[in-house]
């Protein structure tokens, strides 16, 4: 039975912590935005962090100096986890609390840990009673069934917003290759240019030295020159050819944003990429932009 509730109490603060992150997202953005890691209406940190807390600190609900402590505590290294190993998977940082005085690594500070601490205290002492009263009505099979269906259709979640996140990941390796390659093209084009330059006022020094002689010598070196010149030009042309599609290749992948990918960097505005922070960065101008 304890595991049975444990679900149960999984699902309904996931429920209720992402109704929580909607309310304050649209507070502040003044509109809705869908707030979880994923699809679905639960943000499972949440479930995680509220279950384990009444599980298991419900003992200590007598000392609130002791249930406020080992609430921050647990809560605090749950969020810390949580948000170190989705970084380690994805290469995402999914929040970041830098600016935040007392943090570790981004991923937690103490401002945040004392507030979750102070509310998993009313959780523990005025609304988990009311949840647990609301749970035990519900009959045990059909709550086993419910917990089912529920736990299906948040794997298949998970899978879709995993594959989601892989395909940017892939979509970001994709558009750093193209623009490593871009760089490497033009300086080429930019070297042959140089060269070309240079070769050409080599060419004219050394023609005002040996026209008057007008020799084979310099006859071959004009033609020899005019032949590097061709071989030059048609370099830079194919090279200008090969950055312009670089450049539509590079357009497409940027313009080519999964709902997932949309919806995950509305959620975490302050989301960062490990490889690619720059072009995160810019396809989450590029979003902003085109909300206007």
């Amino acid at each position: 039975m304890e595991i049975y509730y444990f679900i149960l109490y999984f699902f309904t603060y996931g429920f209720f912590g992402w109704c929580t992150e909607v309310a304050f997202a649209a507070f502040k953005q003044g509109k809705f935005v869908n707030r979880g890691f994923l699809n679905g209406p639960i943000c499972p940190i949440y479930g995680v962090g509220v279950s384990v807390v009444v599980s298991f600190l419900t003992p200590l609900e007598e000392s609130l100096i002791l249930l406020y402590a080992a609430s921050t505590i647990l809560v605090t290294f749950i969020e810390w986890l949580t948000g170190y190993l989705m970084d380690k998977i994805f290469h995402h940082k999914w929040w970041d609390y830098s600016n935040q005085p007392l943090n570790i690594g981004g991923y937690v500070c103490l401002l945040f840990s004392l507030i979750w601490g102070v509310a998993c205290v009313a959780i523990v002492k005025v609304i988990h009673p009311l949840i647990y009263k609301a749970l035990s009505f519900i009959p045990v099979t059909l709550g086993i069934v419910i917990a089912i269906i529920l736990a299906v259709v948040l794997f298949v979640d998970l899978y879709v917003t995993a594959s989601g996140i892989l395909k940017l990941n892939k979509r970001l390796d994709a558009m750093e290759k193209i623009a490593a390659e871009l760089r490497e093209v033009s300086d080429k084009v930019g070297e042959n240019i140089y060269e070309s330059v240079m070769d050409t006022l080599e060419f004219q020094e050394e023609k005002k030295k040996m026209l008057a002689a007008a020799s084979s010598e310099f006859k071959e070196k004009l033609e020899a020159a005019s032949e590097l010149r061709e071989r030059i030009e048609a370099a830079t042309e194919e090279q200008k050819a090969r950055i312009e599609e670089l450049k539509k290749k590079y357009t497409e992948l940027a313009g080519r944003s999964t709902k997932v990918s949309v919806r995950l960097m509305k959620a975490f505005p302050k989301m960062e990429s490990r490889n690619h922070r720059e072009l995160l960065d810019a396809m989450k101008h590029r979003l902003k932009r085109d909300r206007k």
